[in-house]
């Protein structure tokens, strides 16, 4: 039995809101379970010195936590300087988004994901990365109503959720209480066709088996079918 009760295979209640923000080119509010997470799409354009004449465009991300998002306070980043795992979920978010994106149709601009995680209950990345992409899609959206894009340079959905082994089992979207004792960890995103852009897999203590991974496999497409789901309900029904 799964502490939230929740079967096996059943990820958390996903709810997504639309157009939170008023001068972001996209935003929206996700809420996966207890974790909700602010995402918005900015557009510059310019693009990174490394893209200058290069006809490409760009998506990158940034990610934070406030500090309560969790059950004791953490110190804004902001004095610190960004953690290793701060650097590495906003290089995830920017790499599963771009796998989205047509760059050659983006033309020559930068689309900022910001994601700002308010409360965290484990999934923080993932629920970036889906959010992100509705903010990306509503920020691509005012780009084709002004006539400044005149292809759409998304070529799919992009989501990701979390599974693992937990109490012996493989289950889905994992929330903190069950990612903190999973005997393996792992986060998987993947396209709207079900193609996988990336795979992170831990084992936290005893190795898991090549069934163990397809079983993790399989539990991930049926949860990001849901999410996308989702994604598709939230673009058409409140933009």
């Amino acid at each position: 039995m799964r502490p939230s009760g929740r079967s096996l295979n059943e990820i958390r209640n996903v709810s997504i809101e639309t157009h939170i923000t008023k001068h972001s080119e996209g935003s929206c509010l996700i809420k996966c379970g207890e974790t909700h997470v602010i995402c918005t799409a900015t557009i510059d354009e310019k693009v990174p010195p490394f893209l200058r004449n290069s006809g490409l465009g760009w998506v990158t991300a940034e990610y934070g936590m406030l500090p309560r998002s969790t059950n004791t306070r953490m110190r804004r980043e902001s004095k610190n300087g960004q953690s290793g795992r701060t650097q590495e979920i906003q290089r995830l978010i920017g790499r599963s988004l771009r796998a989205g994106i047509d760059r050659v149709s983006l033309g020559e601009r930068q689309i900022i994901i910001d994601c700002d995680v308010i409360q965290a209950d484990g999934g923080t990345r993932c629920a970036s990365i889906t959010g992100g992409w509705v903010a990306l899609r509503l920020a691509i959206n005012s780009l084709l109503e002004k006539g400044v894009l005149k292809t759409d340079p998304i070529t799919d959905h992009v989501a990701a959720v979390s599974c693992g082994i937990y109490a012996g089992q493989p289950v889905l979207d994992l929330d903190y209480q069950e990612d903190s004792d999973a005997g393996t960890d792992a986060n998987f995103v993947l396209t709207g066709a079900g193609n996988l852009i990336e795979v992170q897999a831990s084992a936290e203590g005893a190795p898991f088996s090549r069934s163990e991974l397809d079983a993790l496999i399989t539990l991930a497409e049926k949860g990001v079918s849901s999410l996308i789901s989702s994604q598709k309900n939230a673009v058409t029904i409140n933009d």
